[in-house]
């Protein structure tokens, strides 16, 4: 086998080919026909030397299939990979293939991983979502509302007493998540253990006060035996949701995770710090658009995609990929976007215009930096959400909710930088 043989722009993707799109700037004195075939070999069963195996290993041999037009940041390939080729319900297999050894190839200056078309084969031996969008009703009564979430302020060094009675003001605000931060799990100020007993029973006074469930995304983040332990600890202690560092921790633990969710009719919400490592670029690395689909796969029920431009951070295409997180995929369940970074009430109509309502919004800052407090700062964002869904002006809600009109006073309509 030859770099030429992994090369056929007349092949048409058969319906069991995992079918990958890679935008690539090809290294100098090589073509892009010439990088594409030794990406197709190098992902798959080639090598730089000539062979004539004597078995039939051509079948598990992935095709560059489709050239397309160069762009300010490369030429778009098409490779189609035999389903054969790859391990039923193994992430860590897959992606050793269409993004391992070829993002460090010399052929190629630049690469990215833009989209993958998945087989139905291939996509249900994974489990995909317990929940999904449902969690909205069958865990949370936030309705035909995005349900609402804040991570206490500031994020790291409270007490599992403070961060309990941030969540409980927010919660009778109308919050109905508490959230940890990515960076907050079993430290020596706030001890996993004391936080969620301590939490989850501040929780469940709040329930009684307001009357609406209530919950907290307990972040589990550690080895994945502690993970799977810690994971017990919440279900043993009432809790209905686990936050998981996806890409921190690694596809292995999040599936070895979801498997033990199951049994335990637990959520996950999937967190993404460290994926910008993998997708701030545009010329290389693998984009959030499958970051995300391997994590709709691998099985969570809430990730964070994105404010569609609004917020702090940067955005990938955030409304394109909450599309394909909610779209039909062979029967799994959806996976809720969570909108998240920078945002506080007055920018809630717009983040909603943008994104629609299938979403789950959460608010640090624009809630605990409330003049008048964590409680009106949740009172506000509530407030503004309902208007947004009801088809009512911010301005005019804020006439009959005084906390909206002073969240609105202090941070208008406008993002963060």
């Amino acid at each position: 086998m030859e770099y030429a043989d992994f090369l056929d722009e007349s092949y048409d993707p058969r319906d069991d080919d995992l079918v990958c799109t890679f935008r690539l700037d090809p290294s100098e004195g090589l073509s892009v026909e010439a990088a594409a075939s030794r990406v197709a070999s190098e992902s798959s069963n080639g090598t730089w030397a000539a062979l004539s195996p004597e078995s039939d290993v051509r079948q598990y041999s992935a095709t560059a299939c489709d050239i397309g037009e160069a762009s300010d940041h490369g030429i778009e390939v098409t490779v189609a990979y035999p389903e054969s080729l790859f391990e039923d319900g193994s992430l860590p297999q897959v992606l050793s293939c269409i993004a391992g050894n070829i993002m460090g190839m010399k052929a190629v200056d630049t690469i990215r991983l833009l989209d993958c078309e998945w087989p139905e084969g291939l996509a249900n031996s994974f489990p995909g979502p317990q929940y999904g969008s449902d969690v909205r009703t069958e865990l949370l009564d936030a309705g035909d509302r995005p349900p609402l979430a804040t991570v206490p302020k500031p994020k790291v060094g409270l007490s599992s007493d403070e961060h309990a009675a941030v969540g409980y003001d927010a919660w009778v605000g109308g919050v109905d998540l508490l959230k940890d931060d990515e960076n907050l799990t079993d430290q020596s100020f706030n001890p996993f253990e004391r936080r969620v007993t301590a939490s989850l029973d501040a929780r469940d006074r709040a329930e009684e006060q307001t009357g609406e469930r209530k919950d907290y995304l307990v972040n589990i983040t550690a080895e994945t035996d502690e993970m799977v332990r810690r994971a017990e600890y919440v279900a043993d202690h009432g809790g209905s949701f686990v936050m998981v560092d996806i890409i921190t921790c690694g596809w292995s633990s999040l599936q070895t995770v979801r498997r033990r969710t199951d049994d335990l009719d637990l959520a996950i919400h999937a967190h993404r710090a460290m994926h910008a490592a993998f997708d701030r670029l545009p010329q290389h690395g693998v984009s959030m658009r499958c970051l995300a689909q391997f994590a709709r796969l691998a099985g969570v029920d809430h990730i964070h995609t994105g404010t569609a431009g609004l917020g702090k951070l940067e955005n990938e295409d955030t409304a394109g990929i909450n599309e394909w997180l909610q779209a039909d995929f062979y029967g799994h369940n959806d996976v809720l976007p969570v909108a998240s970074g920078g945002l506080h009430p007055g920018i809630v109509d717009q983040l909603l215009d943008a994104l629609g309502t299938n979403v789950l919004v959460q608010a640090g800052g624009g809630i605990h930096g409330h003049p008048d407090g964590t409680e009106a700062g949740a009172r506000a964002l509530r407030a503004a959400v309902e208007a947004s869904v009801e088809g009512e002006s911010l301005e005019s809600r804020a006439e009959s909710e005084p906390a909206l009109a002073t969240a609105m006073e202090k941070w208008g309509t406008e993002s963060p930088r």
